[in-house]
């Protein structure tokens, strides 16, 4: 079984812009069945530009605060000044936030920094999950756990067995087995500089093709009935779902199709001199799931990369 050291959502950081995304983010917030002694953190970053309106975002954080305290959260806020990706990781990192929640795009206005581009690089840089709220909001119904074996996978799992979801919420966990390759495709594949030879042991090829699409299918059936197993030990309901395709476009059409409220992702963290920390999936979620969407980094890779 997957453990992990401590809750998930004790000491989140809620990033607020007062957009309708972030208002979105108070919402799931405030449906979230958090323990007694869990702690929100509401902050706004403001650029030099916004310094003679910080009375304005002061009585927006206001708002915020008592939204979140009329559904029994422990809040505190405060107003920064400096670059808005910058602050929200360098904020979460002193006060050692086990979760970030922000919206998916921000308040391109008077109030308000810019998300967007902003969320893309605290999911990058941060060495800690974010959720990345996107509107409207509707409720918390049907979470997606994406897993892929990886030890990224792990973690996520972890995170959601601690997770706490609204009573009620469906959880589904989605892995995509790789695209079913032919005979054909690796005649086509061969190198152009090396002549194709005239015979192909077709027969061979696609049995071997086959077998091989056999153990992929063991392997996720395996996967998946491993990770439901440990979030069925932490109370969490769970079914399993086993596709096959291009990964991305698998999981957001079936996030599409199936009315998911929020997917939940590893992130695949590198070295920080790379222009992308996260992987191509995790990275085609953010922009294109038509949902919300939670990135879960391994710890230690986190750490390596700091």
């Amino acid at each position: 079984m997957v453990t992990t050291q401590k809750n998930c959502t004790l000491n989140i950081l809620l990033a607020d812009d007062g957009s309708k995304h972030s208002q979105a983010a108070v919402a799931l917030l405030g449906d979230l069945p958090l323990a007694k002694n869990s702690h929100i953190l509401a902050l706004r970053v403001f650029t030099p530009a916004k310094t003679g309106e910080i009375w304005l975002l002061e009585e927006a954080l206001k708002l915020t605060q008592t939204a979140l305290e009329k559904q029994g959260k422990q809040v505190e806020t405060d107003l920064v000044l400096g670059h808005p990706a910058e602050k929200i990781v360098e904020v979460a990192n002193q006060r050692d936030a086990d979760l970030i929640v922000m919206g998916a795009k921000g308040l391109r206005a008077t109030l308000g920094i810019f998300l967007g581009g902003v969320a893309q690089q605290v999911v990058e840089y941060a060495a800690r999950p974010v959720l990345v709220v996107r509107a409207p909001y509707s409720g918390l119904k049907h979470v997606l756990l994406v897993i892929d074996g990886s030890a990224q996978s792990q973690q996520t799992i972890a995170c959601v067995s601690q997770f706490p979801l609204p009573e009620g919420a469906k959880v589904q966990v989605l892995h995509v087995m790789p695209p079913m390759l032919t005979g054909e495709d690796i005649v086509r594949s061969w190198p152009a500089s090396i002549d194709v030879p005239i015979y192909v042991p077709s027969v061979e090829v696609e049995e071997q093709l086959r077998q091989q699409a056999q153990a992929e299918e063991r392997q996720g059936k395996e996967m998946l009935s491993q990770a439901v197993e440990t979030l069925r030990a932490a109370n969490i309901e769970a079914e399993s779902v086993l596709l096959r395709g291009d990964a991305a476009t698998k999981i957001i059409q079936y996030a599409k199709d199936n009315h998911v409220d929020l997917i939940v992702s590893g992130g695949r963290g590198m070295s920080r001199i790379k222009s992308w920390l996260l992987g191509s999936v995790s990275r085609k979620l953010l922009h294109y799931a038509p949902c919300s969407v939670m990135v879960v980094k391994s710890e230690a890779k986190a750490k390596q990369d700091a």
